[in-house]
């Protein structure tokens, strides 16, 4: 075996963190595992290469010998992208393995499988994906059950607080169980399970975590209890009266304000556990009782001996505590003073006695043998100056012996059953817990030394409790259904439909659960073979029947439940992709539905009251939650998300019941609307800044605000709106602009539409942070208000979106897409791209169309970079006076590269739209899907015919493929491509002149972007990708029919299915978002009908071949190599050449779940024109060459930004620049100017810096030779008594003040440097440590906090 180096497990008895530190391995022979594990099973996490090591090349390995023979590389299911394991554990029966997501685009994120047996191993799905992501040092396992894994994750800003998850049964679905518990920077949590209890445990929370995170405040802490292993949380019910008899301060009835709160792991004063022990039932801490956590000093100590139900106060003051003798012995010290006396009690805390030890002492650690059944503890303790004498030091050990206080062994009639639990949760897996235990009046001891106390079982009876979904079964709401037809064996249904068979109920007893009787949800059940899964090659279908038609539907992201909401306000949800439905909340009606932008298990239903209800786990559980006020009625969105998704802003209705004072008020809430808090009165829209890719302070919230803040909101159209940015959740407001239209976020923008001064025309506002604004600028002559008439009416601001209008399309490649309305009668506009940071824009485009939504035909294709389709108006000038568009698609393979505008002399303006567009028309297929040629002609003869004049489009071919963009779909979701399969685009089109009427159109394919195309079947059909591209599916999109088309070989032949014995007019095809499903949804209606129908149909059985990928040896496998480049003229795009996978054409396999295979960069390539466009205010000329607009100013240079990097160097700009998203490199770069040095140290050149090195050297030779002279020790020099200062100072006056320079420089450089530190401690180091400097601490002092105290 290889050299290695190994990580090392850091574990206490309840929580489990990780740290790479040297070799140690695991070995798997817990008893609480459930299968046959060889006792020899070994895991080790090492490195598989010698020499420097990586994270990438670290992974899990097995042995059954000790690495003898025997090694294996554990893949952990997902191959060799198994890499990047940072540790491996065991916890209760759970074997773990955390590692880091090697991906690129994965920021790193921490993965977390799961195994039962160490040889079957799954990933740990937690429910918020988006925002839980686990991240190294922000998890920890803490202390877990034999039925569940408890997970405890950083989900705050603040590394400090986190979120509790618990698992199911066999570790991998995990639900919230806690927020915002405690836990410090080392990652202990304040959790802790009471010893031998199942589903007892104690947790404390961060009662003020939106102060905490927001303003830096103190923590305030709130202890909660479990019954039921952490599926409901309470407050601990203090006792009535303290030790002293009294009553506390607060009304210990109300436990939300007066309740008990324990200092936990986070705190701990003693060694071992916090609260309990082996001996059963008894559980001690120190705390305080009130609304949070006093400090340990001003804490007292309780007690229970029921497991935590009741409590009582057994002394005033913080005290260590052990329990001995299996709980019949109790002992407790001081510890927060010097003391000689320590406190026992042998009737389980009922009375104390004092028992004197002769010297006096501050209580360092108070210890008896872990399991507790011994008699005998030891005193650590340090002794005060003060109080060392005779015999005795700094450092003291106490041994006490309590074996004489008791005569008398217990005998079996001094014991009582003891039940683990109350009555309402004695129940836990099928069965009560109890324990035999001393009764608390007898005066024996128990002696049972190094023996755990037995555990006794009572099987109860099942409840549903007791019960999980199947194999082959999700959860939605209380009921477990099919995730499709249920598998068979061979033979039971010989394809008859109308025969039954014995299926799964659906519901499986938990593994582990003993209950017995009751209810017996996992009997077989009888079911129709049509309800089981098909024979392999056939096709089925299942339909269902809505109460109204569908007005909108969604999928959650990355799942296989979507919601269906009608015209009647019913919603409706599908956990298994249509194959069965159900209403959910049938007595409410809903206006909307909303999926969590940021977190893809998240939902919200809007009602037309105050309640919504939302999920947290993609529909399996859904609960009720209060709004702020009832839905807005202005048409803002009524929820807005953060990438917290806890955050949630609320747009609501307020005071609209008379209608004079009716207006919209923003509320934030910080725990998914469990509490709400006030943003702004009066308001159109407020979303939070941040997004995911925008670096926006997380607290900061935008809001279109009116600024007088009366009277009625209905009949403020009119009236401007401010835009005003609020941090720390709108308490720090700031107006930023007087008038705006608008605001969007795009990956790292921030767009802002405000008027100018007057509201005669708009200016575009862009951020990178969301509090500094640059003003965008465009072209000379490319203004709204240069082409567009405006209304005269100056606070029409509304009018205004009408009439210029900018609709941000995209910047996925780090450069904003923005089309700029220049026609509003018809609409269509140009498409001018920016630079890097969104402010300068150069036109890429014209007349592009758009219709009177906002919607632009203008799409990228998903998964290839630089690729995009549009259509324009080839047709401006006529298209003014008939109101009839004729539109022409055009395609882009390099971003689309600014183009030249026209300057009014038509011979020049011909040659420059030859030489210089990057947007070109698409190349028609030569036959169509008949094997017939078009009607026009498609081969290239005279240019005369490719070629035609306009006003304002020059460029058109006669025979070019033509399609329906954005503004011709009716679900805008439909896109022309699909993440899961690159470069595969249908599209409804025709070929001719010019885009044809849908109802005339045909639908046809490209396989390779767009470079080629082939017509599929005639007429227009919907179309939809599944499994990867394995499978396609269309359905005729012009009238009503009874049956699809589905392709096995990406479009080179086509199947017919009927699915329905009477026609239905398909509205919607839709399938998972991810197009990963061979399971589709067919949406629609019947004619003269006033329902619709969901027709489920189910491609699975088709085949069972799966594909095969082997990235060692490609083109021997079902999937090739191919780069866009192998059609294009330029071999490379965007500066490299990059390669996809992408299934062979006539493979027919299923591709599964199988994870996204990344791109392949073969190179980065030299620079190349194509990687330059036109600096802004430039364009193209006739030579192809990028000249300045007449009358246009050129860009200044701006040294700082070209230096703020550390760059050696700048340029001068020149009339090109770099696409920002080029990685190419070499000598050509046209958009380098004259090179100058950027300002700083590399500045200067060599004799600057010698001469600076050399200044040391010259002051310090002056201060040696002031010296010199002043010793004495220079020749012809007498020094008398009294006489030689005067001399001296006459004689070298100016030595000595130029000697002096060097220290009175350094003398101010010290003051000034002070008088900074002074002002300036704590400010980059908040709240941490209080402004303290760390000091190293002796290790053995800091275990034990030995200290001299008089």
């Amino acid at each position: 075996m290889p050299r290695r180096e190994w990580t090392v497990i850091f574990s206490t008895k309840a929580q489990v963190a990780t740290e790479v530190v040297g070799v140690q391995c695991a070995m798997m022979n817990s008893k609480t595992f459930q299968t046959d594990v060889p006792k020899e099973l070994i895991f080790c996490v090492a490195f598989d290469t010698s020499g420097t090591h990586s994270l990438s090349s670290s992974r899990l390995f097995s042995s059954t010998d000790f690495f003898q023979k025997d090694s294996k590389v554990e893949d952990l299911g997902i191959g060799k992208n198994a890499k990047g394991v940072i540790a491996f554990a065991i916890v209760s029966k759970y074997a773990l393995v955390a590692m880091r997501d090697m991906a690129s685009g994965n920021n790193a994120e921490m993965l977390l499988y799961v195994s039962l047996d160490g040889k079957t191993w799954a990933k740990a799905q937690f429910p918020h994906a988006s925002s839980a992501q686990l991240r190294e040092n922000a998890y920890t396992v803490v202390e877990s059950t034999a039925y569940s894994l408890a997970v405890d994750v950083v989900l705050h800003e603040r590394a400090s607080i986190g979120t509790l998850f618990m698992s199911n049964s066999n570790g991998t679905f995990f639900v919230e169980s806690l927020k915002d518990t405690n836990r410090n920077e080392r990652g202990f949590v304040d959790y802790e399970r009471i010893y031998g209890v199942d589903g007892i445990g104690l947790a404390n929370v961060v009662s003020n975590a939106k102060d905490v995170e927001g303003r830096g405040s103190s923590k305030q802490l709130k202890t909660l209890i479990t019954f039921d292993d952490g599926s409901n949380w309470q407050s601990i019910r203090a006792p009535n009266k303290d030790s002293e008899g009294r009553p506390f301060s607060c009304d210990t009835g109300d436990v939300e304000s007066c309740s008990l709160h324990l200092h936990s792991i986070t705190n701990a004063h003693n060694f071992g556990r916090i609260f309990s022990s082996p001996a059963p039932g008894f559980v001690m801490g120190v705390g305080s009782v009130g609304d949070s956590l006093s400090a340990y000093e001003d804490s007292d100590t309780f007690l229970s001996v029921n497991a935590g139900i009741d409590w009582t106060m057994i002394r005033s003051g913080a005290h260590k505590y052990e329990f001995g003798d299996s709980g019949s012995i109790l002992v407790i010290v001081n510890d927060e003073e010097p003391t000689d006396k320590i406190y026992y009690s042998t009737d389980l805390g009922q009375n104390w006695r004092t028992y004197e030890i002769g010297v006096k002492l501050f209580a360092r650690g108070l210890m008896t043998l872990p399991d507790s059944t011994s008699q005998k503890f030891l005193l650590l303790g340090s002794v005060a100056r003060r109080d060392q004498k005779d015999k005795i030091g700094r450092v003291v050990v106490v041994f006490l012996d309590f074996a004489r206080t008791r005569s008398k062994k217990c005998s079996d009639d001094d014991f009582e059953k003891w039940y683990a639990r109350d009555r309402k949760t004695e129940c836990l897996m099928g069965h009560r817990q109890w324990y035999k235990r001393r009764k608390p009046d007898v005066d024996c001891y128990v002696g049972e030394k190094y023996q755990d106390p037995v555990e006794h079982e009572e099987d109860c009876e099942c409840k549903d409790e007791d019960y999980e979904c199947d194999y082959n079964f999700v959860r939605s709401g209380d009921e477990c259904v099919p995730v499709g037809p249920e598998p068979i064996p061979a033979g039971v249904c010989d394809g008859d439909p109308d025969k039954t068979y014995l299926g799964s109920s659906g519901y499986r007893k938990i593994p582990g659960n003993t209950c017995k009787d009751g209810i017996k949800k996992d009997e077989k059940v009888e079911k129709p073979c049509s309800q089981a899964a098909p024979k392999e090659g056939d096709v089925i279908h299942q339909t269902f029947e809505f109460s109204s038609f569908i007005v909108q539907h969604a999928y959650f992201k990355d799942s296989t439940t979507l919601l269906v909401r009608t015209v009647d306000g019913a919603v409706w949800q599908s956990s298994n992709e249509g194959y069965t439905w159900k209403r959910l909340f049938p007595e409410q009606r809903f206006l909307a539905f909303y999926h969590h932008k940021y977190s893809s298990d998240r939902a919200y239903l809007i009602t037309e009251t105050d309640t919504f209800y939302y999920t947290t786990d993609t529909g399996r559980n859904w609960y009720d939650q209060s709004a702020p006020s009832p839905p807005n009625t202005f048409g803002a969105e009524v929820i807005r998300f953060h990438p917290k998704s806890d955050f949630l802003i609320w747009t609501g209705n307020k005071d609209c019941s008379d209608g004079r004072n009716c207006h919209a008020e923003a509320h934030y809430s910080r725990d998914n609307g469990r509490k709400w808090d006030l943003v702004e009165k009066y308001v159109r829209n407020c979303a939070f800044t941040k997004d995911r890719a925008l670096n926006a302070d997380p607290t900061e919230i935008l809001c279109e605000s009116y600024a007088e803040k009366k009277g009625s909101q209905i009949v403020m159209d009119g009236v401007p709106l401010q835009l005003v940015v609020g941090g720390d959740f709108f308490s720090k407001k700031k107006k930023m602009f007087d008038q705006v239209v608008g605001f969007a976020k795009f990956s790292e923008f921030l767009v802002v539409a405000s008027a100018q001064s007057g509201g005669r025309a708009l200016e575009l506002q862009v951020s990178l942070d969301g509090y500094h604004f640059a003003t965008g600028q465009f072209p000379l002559g490319m203004h709204p208000e240069t082409h567009v008439r405006f209304q005269w009416l100056i606070t029409r601001i509304h009018a205004l979106i009408i009439n210029q209008a900018y609709t941000v399309l995209e910047s996925s490649t780090k450069a904003l897409f923005l089309h700029m309305t220049m026609s509003e009668d018809p609409y269509y506009g140009n498409i001018l791209k920016s630079n890097s940071n969104g402010t300068y824009f150069g036109l890429s485009i014209e007349n592009v169309n758009r219709n009177d939504a906002g919607y632009v035909d203008f799409e990228k294709m998903i998964g290839l970079d630089g690729i995009a389709l549009i259509n324009i108006v080839s047709n401006p000038g006529e298209a003014k006076v008939s109101k009839e568009k004729k539109l022409q698609t055009k395609i882009t393979h390099n971003d689309g590269l600014s183009v030249s505008r026209g300057s009014g002399r038509l011979a020049i303006l011909i040659l420059i739209v030859i030489i210089g567009s990057t947007w070109k028309p698409l190349t028609p297929p030569k036959v169509d899907s008949h094997g017939r040629p078009y009607e026009c002609d498609t081969t290239v003869r005279d240019s005369s015919w490719f070629l035609s004049i306009h006003p304002h489009n020059l460029f058109d071919q006669r025979c070019a493929l033509h399609l329906h963009g954005y503004t011709g779909r009716l679900d805008p979701r439909a896109t022309f491509s699909s993440p899961s399969v690159v470069g595969l685009i249908m599209a409804v089109g025709n070929v001719g002149e010019a885009l044809a009427p849908y109802k005339d159109s045909d639908t046809f394919l490209s396989r390779d972007g767009g470079f080629t195309w082939e017509e599929v079947h005639k007429d227009a059909h919907l179309w939809e990708f599944g499994d990867s591209g394995s499978i396609l599916v269309m359905v005729n999109d012009e009238e009503p029919t009874d049956h699809l088309l589905f392709s096995t070989n990406q479009g080179s032949d086509w199947r017919e299915y009927k699915f329905s014995k009477d026609k239905v007019r398909i509205r919607f095809l839709v399938t998972v978002p991810s197009d990963t499903s061979r399971r589709f949804i067919l949406m629609g209606d019947y004619p003269k009908s006033s329902v619709s129908v969901a027709i489920h149909v189910d491609f699975s059985a088709l085949t069972s071949k799966k594909c095969v990928l082997n990235l060692d040896s490609p083109g021997t496998d079902d999937f090739e190599l191919w780069s866009p480049s192998e059609e294009r003229e330029e071999r490379c795009l965007f500066g490299r050449q990059t390669l996809y996978h992408r299934l062979v054409r006539n493979a027919n396999c299923v591709v599964g779940d199988r994870e996204k295979i990344e791109e392949k960069i073969v190179n980065n390539c030299p620079c190349a024109k194509v990687d330059f466009e036109c600096e802004f205010n430039h364009v193209k000329n006739e030579a192809d060459e990028c000249v300045l607009l007449p009358g246009a100013t050129p860009l200044p240079n701006d040294e700082v930004e070209a230096c703020k990097n550390g760059e050696d160097n700048w340029y001068e700009r020149t009339a090109y620049r770099l696409i920002p998203y080029s990685s190419c490199d070499g000598d050509f770069r046209p958009d380098r100017g004259a090179r100058h040095v950027c300002p700083g140290f590399k500045a200067h050149g060599p004799f600057f810096w010698i001469f600076i090195l050399l200044i040391p050297f010259g002051v310090t030779a002056l201060v040696g030779y002031s010296y010199y002279r002043r010793s004495g020790l220079a020749r012809g020099t007498i020094r008398l008594p009294g006489d030689g200062s005067r001399s001296y100072r006459s004689e070298s006056g100016f030595l000595d003040t130029l000697a002096s320079v060097p220290w009175y420089l350094v003398g101010i450089a010290g003051i000034a440097w002070e008088w900074i530190a002074s002002r300036t401690e704590g400010l980059f180091y908040p709240s941490r440590r209080g402004g303290y400097r760390d000091l190293r601490v002796d290790e053995d002092a800091q275990i034990l906090r030995f200290e001299d105290e008089e």
